[in-house]
C-alpha cells in the first residue's frame, strides 16, 4: 500500500494545534515536574522511594479511574465543554498541590488533580481525531507532543529554579496561574466540536462504555498503549534522583540537563511528525524502540559521569522516546470509529494512566536507597524490564498498524469537521 500524500492544514486547524499544544504543555508540566522535584520532595517530606512512587502513581490511578467513569459520556457532549470543565478541575487540583505541606495531603491533592487532568489528554485526542485526517495526524502529534519538550526547556528549569529559590510548593502555584490563562483562551477562541453528536446512537452511557471495551480491534490498541506507558513510568519518577545520587549531577546542574533534553525534543518532534506522515509509521516506531532499548541498557548502568556525557545520553533517550511516541499515537487515533472516539480515547488514556501508576509503584519497590544521600540501587533492573516490555510493544503496534491500513482501504467513511460549520465525509 502506498503512503497517502500529506494533506495541508487550514488556518483554523493550525490554531487548534496551538491551543491544544499549550493545554498539553501545562498538563504534562504538572506531571513531569514531580520527577525533577523528586529528590527535593523526598528530602523535604522525608519520603522513602516507595512512598514517592505512591505519590507519583496516585495521580495516575485517579486519572485512570476518572477516564473509565467518564468514557461512557465522552461522546454525548460538545468536546469543547468537556475540555473546559475538566481543565478547570485540573487547575484547582494543581493549586491545591502548591499549598499542602504533608506527604498525606500531597497524595490527596495529586489524586484530585488526576481525576481531572487525566481526562484532558483523551479529550484532546478525540478533538484531533474529529478535526484532522489520518494523513495529517503525524504532524499534529508532533506539535502536540512538543509540550513534552517545552515543559523541559521552559517549565522544568523554571520550576526547579523556583523550588531552589523558595520551596517545592512554588512550581505548582506557577503552573496553576499559567493554566488559568490558557483556560480563558480555550473558552473564548475554540469552536464547539459537535460533529460526533450528529451520529444517531441508541446506547446508554454504560452500554456505550461496554461496547467500546468489548470491541476486539479496540482492545489491541488499548494493550499497545498500556505497555508503552509502563515503560515510560517505570524509569521517569526516579530519573532526577538517579542523576543526582548515582551520576553525580548537582541540584543546580539539573535544570540545565532538563533544558538540553527539552531543546532536543523541540527539534526532534516536528521532524518526526513530518517523517511519520511520509513513511510507514510502524517502521519508524520499531526503529525508535530498538534505539531506545540500546540507550536505556547503557544509561542505567552508569556511575559518576561528566555532565556533558549525561546530557548526550539524555538527548539520545529523547530521540528514542519521541521517535516512538509520535507514530504510535497517530496510529492509535486511527483505530476507533467516529462515534466511539471519545469513549475510546477516555478508556485508552485511563488504561495508560493505570498501567503507568502500577509501573511507578512497582518501580518504587525495586529501587532501593539506603540513606537520603546514598546511590539508588537496582535502577539497572528497571532498564532490563523496560527493554523487554518495549520489544512486546513492537509486536502489538504492528497489529495496530495492519488494522488501521485495512480500515483505510475499506469503503467506510466518517464525518470530519474541518474549518467552519460545514461537515465533509472523509476516510478515518
Amino acid at each position: 500500500m502506498e503512503q497517502p500524500i500529506a494533506t495541508p492544514l487550514s488556518g483554523y486547524q493550525k490554531f487548534v494545534i496551538f491551543i491544544l499544544a499549550i493545554t498539553q504543555f501545562t498538563v504534562i508540566l504538572d506531571f513531569m515536574v514531580m520527577s525533577p522535584l523528586g529528590d527535593i520532595l523526598m528530602k523535604s517530606l522525608k519520603m522513602e522511594p516507595s512512598q514517592f512512587g505512591i505519590a507519583v502513581s496516585a495521580y495516575a490511578f485517579s486519572a485512570g479511574a476518572s477516564g473509565l467513569l467518564t468514557a461512557g459520556f465522552a461522546d454525548k457532549f460538545d468536546r469543547k465543554k468537556l475540555l473546559v470543565f475538566f481543565y478547570t478541575g485540573f487547575i484547582i487540583g494543581t493549586i491545591l498541590c502548591g499549598i499542602v505541606d504533608t506527604y498525606e495531603l500531597l497524595v490527596a491533592a495529586r489524586i484530585f488533580t488526576g481525576l481531572f487532568g487525566g481526562v484532558i489528554g483523551s479529550i484532546s485526542m478525540a478533538i484531533v481525531a474529529d478535526i484532522f485526517e489520518i494523513q495529517q495526524r503525524g504532524r499534529v502529534m508532533g506539535f502536540l507532543q512538543m509540550g513534552f519538550g517545552a515543559s523541559q526547556v521552559l517549565g522544568i528549569p523554571i520550576g526547579l529554579y523556583l523550588a531552589n529559590a523558595w520551596n517545592w510548593h512554588t512550581p505548582f502555584l506557577w503552573i496553576g496561574v499559567m493554566a488559568a490563562i490558557v483556560a480563558v483562551l480555550i473558552a473564548v477562541k475554540l469552536k464547539p466540536v459537535t460533529a460526533h453528536l450528529a451520529i444517531k446512537r441508541d446506547k446508554t452511557a454504560f452500554k456505550h462504555l461496554l461496547h467500546t471495551l468489548m470491541n476486539k480491534d479496540y482492545r489491541i490498541g488499548f494493550t499497545a498503549t498500556a505497555l508503552l506507558s509502563i515503560g515510560g513510568f517505570m524509569m521517569m519518577p526516579f530519573g532526577s534522583a538517579f542523576a543526582i545520587n548515582n551520576l553525580g549531577i548537582t541540584n543546580h546542574q539539573l535544570p540545565m540537563l532538563f533544558m538540553v533534553a527539552g531543546i532536543s525534543t523541540l527539534i526532534i518532534m516536528p521532524f518526526v511528525g513530518k517523517l511519520s506522515d511520509k513513511i510507514d509509521k510502524f517502521k519508524l516506531f520499531a526503529i525508535a524502540c530498538i534505539w531506545m532499548i540500546a540507550v536505556v541498557l547503557i544509561y542505567t548502568k552508569l556511575e559518576t559521569t561528566p555532565l556533558w556525557l549525561v546530557m548526550v545520553f539524555n538527548v539520545m533517550m529523547m530521540i528514542g522516546i519521541m521517535g516512538r511516541m509520535v507514530p504510535s499515537t497517530a496510529l492509535v487515533t486511527g483505530v476507533p470509529e467516529m462515534q466511539d472516539r471519545g469513549a475510546f480515547m477516555s478508556i485508552n488514556s485511563s488504561l495508560q494512566q493505570i498501567a503507568g501508576g502500577i509501573a511507578a509503584a512497582f518501580a518504587g519497590t525495586i529501587v532501593v536507597q539506603k540513606t537520603q544521600y546514598s546511590p539508588l540501587e537496582h535502577y539497572d533492573t528497571l532498564g532490563y524490564i523496560v527493554s523487554g516490555i518495549t520489544l512486546i510493544s513492537i509486536f502489538l503496534m504492528y497489529r495496530v498498524s495492519r488494522m488501521v491500513k485495512r480500515r483505510m482501504q475499506s469503503p467506510t467513511v466518517q464525518a470530519v469537521k474541518t474549518d467552519g460549520p460545514e461537515i465533509s465525509l472523509k476516510k478515518i
